[in-house]
């Protein structure tokens, strides 16, 4: 089999498992949003860092401040031990392959992070994964993957101080970080 078989089979994996319910961390999970086209293209990379966007509510500017767009939500948490995208960020990841998809000049760092449970080879490991597993989705959905990179932080940079769930599953997760370029 070739090489690019097995790149896209964990992907295909991915879209298929994607209908299996998982619960995300209370108060946290993202409200369902339809993502719009708003009608607007880019013309340059220069252009994309400095378009505005007028939408129906009146908000001008760039649509990354915009704090009601899906764009303003840049963290995807996890269950317990699993590198699996929970169904309810899946909107999330969509609007971000979709601005990344019309902004071929933006970039985006996906930060893996862990709780402090497991040692520190496996939560850096967990924490690739996690970044792994946001980035294929993103790249199946529009963005390339010179756009896309990964890095894992494991359990160094905890969201939250705390030694049960309540602040565990809140360092579960992964941050989508743009690039200056």
């Amino acid at each position: 089999m070739n090489r690019r078989f097995w790149i896209i089979l964990p992907a295909l994996l991915l879209l298929a498992l994607g209908g299996c319910e998982t619960v995300a961390p209370k108060d946290e999970a993202p409200d369902e949003v339809a993502v719009e086209d708003q009608g607007t293209t880019i013309a340059s990379t220069e252009e994309a860092r400095t378009r505005t966007l007028e939408d129906e509510r009146g908000f001008r500017g760039n649509p990354l401040d915009d704090p009601a767009s899906p764009l303003a939500k840049r963290i995807v948490y996890f269950d317990f031990d699993s590198a699996e995208v929970v169904n309810g960020y899946r909107p999330i990841i969509e609007a971000h392959a979709a601005y990344l998809s019309d902004n071929p000049g933006a970039a985006i760092t996906l930060e893996g992070h862990t709780d402090e449970r497991g040692s520190r080879e496996y939560n850096l490991g967990l924490g690739e994964r996690r970044g792994h597993s946001v980035g294929r989705t993103l790249v199946l959905l529009g963005a390339t993957d010179r756009q896309v990179q990964t890095v894992s932080y494991g359990e160094e940079k905890p969201a939250t101080d705390g030694h049960g769930e309540s602040a565990w599953e809140l360092n579960r997760r992964v941050e989508i970080i743009y690039q200056e370029r």
